[in-house]
């Protein structure tokens, strides 16, 4: 796997990278990223399952969406939630095995 090597990392993206970390510095963002794990998600099982108000599940979720951690798509009246990419999901499973590690 090509990488670009780390003196090439510009302040822009060096910008965009913690970003990304800090989206994942909230438990109930770390919560609702190991529930998406699994597969998409309606927002309204979300907000039951967590226990947690539905603003205070949509202002976790505006921040991973504005970050691109997380993609939501609409069916009717309902909101779908899942992980962006597959990165995404990689980075969770790593920091968990880290964690579980040691």
């Amino acid at each position: 796997m090509d990488r670009p090597a780390i003196s090439t990392l510009n302040e822009q993206t060096a910008t965009h990278l913690a970003e990304l970390f800090t989206s994942l510095s909230d438990p109930t963002r770390v919560r609702i990223l190991a529930t998406l794990m699994v597969g998409e998600v309606n927002v309204g099982d979300l907000v039951q399952g967590m226990g947690l108000s539905k603003s205070a599940i949509s202002h976790q979720l505006r921040i991973l969406r504005d970050r691109q951690v997380i993609r939501t798509r609409k069916q009717g009246r309902q909101v779908f939630i899942a992980l962006d990419d597959e990165h995404i999901g990689e980075l969770f499973q790593r920091g968990l095995d880290h964690i579980l590690h040691g």
